[in-house]
């Protein structure tokens, strides 16, 4: 394939769409092609590559009215960069699509060369924007005027086929990947890792490992349809039985009130807050488990990233969970809303080390064989490059 010329808009943050948009540009890059990120802020993920620039955009939150201007400078970023683009990927189809078409106007109008603007559905755009009638049609819109359509899930493809009244054939699956390398398992669990023993000083064992507390894992953006309380619930539940040490990695909106709860409970010395930090897989790879409480998940991409690093996981049986995390091997799905369920799924594994093992090293393997970053990069240049 000939070398292209991508301009990518995402959101730069460490959520799911942002890292899997660096990943893309970067590895395209990588194929010899060159990429211009269309951003407000740096991409904490992003490497450094002579075939990548960072165009960065105004962020300005407010204009006449009160109304957000980062759609529209994103716009006019996009059609002052026109003629020197084939295609504009737009991840997320607001703003950015939204954006990306109505530069496609302006160049027009302007009598520059248009480039195509190939659209990713990541999620809540279709979860949340979709089911709102005064949206939908601005995000059929979007889609009509997309030389081609994709999305990580087939759940997520089904849902967006129905609500915008499009072909399933016409959107395709792209499933979402993981660095292996990057993402891998410790040789075993270190009796006197200091990391962990850092973290969770109040707590004692560990230097003996029949003895040592068990160590969950989320990660996740804090908004309310993680149900990060349902996790801190069911950690409450577990503590009778198994003492447990739960690492939450992110931020999010939600987090003082998960942070509230923890005290109110008497969870302290049992919970370590992270916060948002790009490189955590060593840290990842020493957990038990990976616990995903979320009420709706498009993918899971951080599901997908303990998988890698060997550590089952644990998920409410929602959206496109179930295309990720193979209940009974390589972790297990409970139901959503329910924190009983997930202690109990949790004190399962736990309390079955020979099972907890098993499953590790399965979820290791499927997330090797499934979710390599290679094909899922070949599929976006071809999509790309149409």
């Amino acid at each position: 394939m000939n070398s292209l010329r991508i301009g990518i808009a995402c959101f730069p943050t460490l959520g799911g769409s942002g890292i899997v948009a660096t990943e893309v540009g970067a590895r395209l890059a990588a194929r010899g092609h060159r990429v211009r990120f269309f951003v407000p802020s740096e991409l904490p993920r992003l490497p450094l590559h002579t075939h990548v620039t960072i165009d960065r955009v105004p962020s300005g939150t407010s204009g006449p009215g009160g109304a957000g201007n980062y759609p529209i400078a994103l716009a006019a970023a996009l059609a002052s960069a026109a003629a020197e683009l084939d295609v504009i990927h737009a991840h997320y189809a607001v703003p950015h699509a939204v954006s990306a078409v109505l530069a496609r106007a302006i160049a027009t109008r302007e009598g520059v060369r248009v480039p195509r603007v190939v659209t990713t559905f990541h999620g809540t755009d279709i979860t949340s924007l979709a089911q709102d009638p005064t949206l939908r049609g601005v995000l059929r819109s979007v889609a009509s005027e997309s030389s081609a359509l994709s999305v990580p899930s087939a759940w997520l493809r089904d849902r967006a086929a129905a609500l915008l009244e499009l072909d399933p054939a016409a959107i395709e699956v792209v499933p979402n990947f993981v660095d292996h390398n990057a993402f891998a398992p410790h040789d075993a669990f270190a009796p006197h890792d200091g990391d962990l023993r850092a973290l969770f000083p109040r707590l004692s064992g560990w230097d003996d490992p029949t003895r040592r507390p068990r160590v969950l894992w989320h990660s996740s953006s804090f908004r309310a349809l993680k149900r990060v309380s349902d996790l801190v619930q069911a950690l409450s539940m577990m503590q009778a039985r198994c003492e447990t040490a739960l690492v939450l990695l992110g931020d999010g909106p939600d987090r003082n009130d998960v942070q509230a709860l923890v005290d109110s409970l008497g969870l302290a010395d049992h919970v370590a807050f992270l916060g948002a930090r790009p490189s955590f897989a060593d840290l990842l790879a020493r957990a038990d488990l990976f616990l995903l409480p979320s009420e709706t998940e498009s993918f899971g991409l951080a599901a997908l990233e303990a998988l890698a690093c060997g550590v089952p996981v644990v998920a409410s049986d929602v959206g496109g969970l179930p295309e990720v995390v193979r209940d009974g091997i390589t972790g297990l799905l409970v139901p959503p809303k329910a924190p009983a369920a997930l202690a109990e799924a949790a004190l399962a594994l736990l309390s079955n080390e020979p099972r907890r093992a098993e499953m590790s090293r399965a979820a290791r393997a499927d997330a090797v064989l499934r979710f390599s970053p290679e094909p899922a990069i070949a599929h976006y240049e071809r999509l790309l490059g149409r």
